[in-house]
C-alpha cells in the first residue's frame, strides 16, 4: 500500500469554524500592529503612524461598530486619534508666528 502523503485530509473537510482566508493578517496581529503604530507615532512620525493605528485598529475591529471589539483594536483605534489630533496641533502651532517662519 502506497502512503498517501496529504491525501488524508481530503476525506474530512474543514470544520465551519477555520474557514477563513489565510492570504491576510488576522484581526489580533491587526489589533498589535495598531497599537505598535499609536504608540511609536507619539515619539515620532506621529503624522503618519496614527492614521496607520487608526486604520489597523478599524479593520482589526472587522470594519464596524457592532459587535464585540477586541481591546487591542480599541486601543489602537484610540490612541491613533489622540495620536493624529496631538501631530496636527503641533503642526499647525509650528506654522504660527514666533518659530521662525515669518
Amino acid at each position: 500500500m502506497m502512503a498517501s502523503f496529504g491525501q488524508e485530509s481530503r476525506r474530512h473537510p474543514r470544520s465551519r469554524g477555520r474557514t477563513w482566508s489565510r492570504t491576510g493578517p488576522d484581526r489580533a496581529t491587526l489589533g498589535i500592529i495598531g497599537v505598535v503604530c499609536a504608540v511609536a507615532g507619539f515619539f515620532a512620525l506621529g503624522i503618519v503612524l496614527g492614521p496607520a493605528a487608526m486604520v489597523c485598529g478599524w479593520l482589526a475591529m472587522g470594519r464596524s461598530w457592532a459587535g464585540s471589539r477586541s481591546v487591542p483594536a480599541v486601543v489602537a483605534l484610540v490612541l491613533g486619534a489622540i495620536d493624529t489630533l496631538l501631530a496636527l496641533v503641533w503642526l499647525v502651532g509650528a506654522a504660527g508666528p514666533g518659530y521662525g517662519m515669518f
